[in-house]
């Protein structure tokens, strides 16, 4: 069956012949905040920059996208390094992640509102959510244009409202626009 998004991601990646990206700002910056082990998924993790920097850190490490091109790429790269990640070619909002499953999610660049339930659910008492992601209050062209997929003001920060807060930016295009962190949210939250 023709599916048009995994269609436009495989296109995607199969032409990208850059660079590895650096991980999301939100993991980049706190890793301090890992746990020393445990288990810990990538969702929708494009080339896995995020998932090489948690499977770094030591936590046992699953990185899925709808895209087998990218999870190729990735598979590659952790292979060069040693690093041991367990891949899957997976469309999330058919098939979510299953309850209390893991320590640590981390989501970046990707929103699916109907998608936030299972991810709450599925991180483990005690576990972490890293989320960072574009919102409507950019101040550049960058991310996806449809609304439908642009966070509205703390929205990201709604979404674990309920949980412990540990790190939360969200500057849009309040003060200097020339500095900070701006077109993107971020968060960090523990589960109850």
């Amino acid at each position: 069956m023709n599916n048009p998004i995994k269609d436009k991601w495989e296109k995607h990646y199969n032409s990208c012949t850059n660079d590895l990206p650096l991980p999301a700002a939100v993991l980049l910056h706190k890793q301090h905040l890992l746990p020393a082990h445990g288990t810990a998924l990538d969702l929708a993790c494009g080339h896995g920059a995020n998932a090489l920097c948690l499977a770094a850190h030591g936590l046992t490490v699953f990185a899925w996208d709808i895209a087998a091109a990218a999870l190729t790429r990735l598979a590659q790269t952790a292979k060069e390094r040693a690093i041991s990640i367990k891949t899957e070619a997976r469309d999330v909002t058919q098939y979510p992640p299953a309850p209390d499953t893991f320590d640590v999610i981390v989501v970046s660049r990707f929103l699916e509102r109907d998608l936030i339930e299972s991810i709450r659910h599925a991180i483990k008492s005690n576990g972490l959510i890293f989320y960072q992601t574009f919102i409507k209050d950019k101040v550049a062209d960058t991310g996806p244009r449809n609304p439908n997929y642009l966070l509205g003001k703390n929205e990201l920060l709604q979404f674990f409202s309920d949980w412990n807060i540990i790190y939360y930016c969200e500057e849009g295009t309040t003060g200097n626009l020339e500095q900070g962190f701006r077109n993107q949210a971020m968060i960090i939250a523990q589960k109850p």
